[in-house]
């Protein structure tokens, strides 16, 4: 990967100017090269990495693992488009393995989640099995570590 798409990647609020500086060429040209991975959808978006376990009315969230039946005509990608567009699914990703494909979905409580599977998903033309697995707590998020309180620590041993 690129050297500014690292950067970019680990602090995408770091100034044009500190990038530049950092990568020993000047600010314009950081600028045009970023300019240039967004139109050409390299760099799809920028987004902050929450700790959700901090703020009042957080989301609950599922890691939802999907059995698909592959169409003839595009194996499993309609299908996959299709359910990526509920709002309810945060990500979507194809996998090997047992299932075919993998979600992250988020709801306002566990009902909604589970209402979403059955309904929704469970629906879906194509999808033969799902397993749902609630996530309980966050350690560490979009390579980021989620700080807790030292009281989480591990205790130190004294003799």
């Amino acid at each position: 990967m690129d050297e500014l798409l690292k950067l970019v990647k680990d602090n995408a609020k770091e100034s044009p100017e500190n990038l530049a500086r950092l990568l020993g060429i000047t600010a314009t040209e950081v600028k045009a090269r970023i300019a240039d991975y967004e139109k050409s959808g390299v760099i799809q978006g920028y987004q902050a990495v929450i700790d959700e376990d901090r703020i009042d009315g957080a989301p609950v969230t599922a890691v939802i693992e999907v059995r698909l039946t592959a169409e003839r005509e595009g194996g499993f990608n309609r299908t996959a488009e299709r359910i990526s567009r509920f709002p309810e699914v945060r990500s979507a990703f194809l996998m090997s393995g047992g299932f075919d494909l993998l979600l992250f979905v988020s709801g306002k409580t566990l009902n909604e989640v589970a209402s979403f599977v059955s309904e929704k998903l469970a629906t879906q033309c194509g999808v033969i099995g799902t397993a749902t697995h609630f996530m309980l707590k966050a350690y560490k998020k979009n390579d980021v570590l989620m700080r807790g309180s030292d009281e989480n620590e591990r205790p130190k041993i004294s003799a």
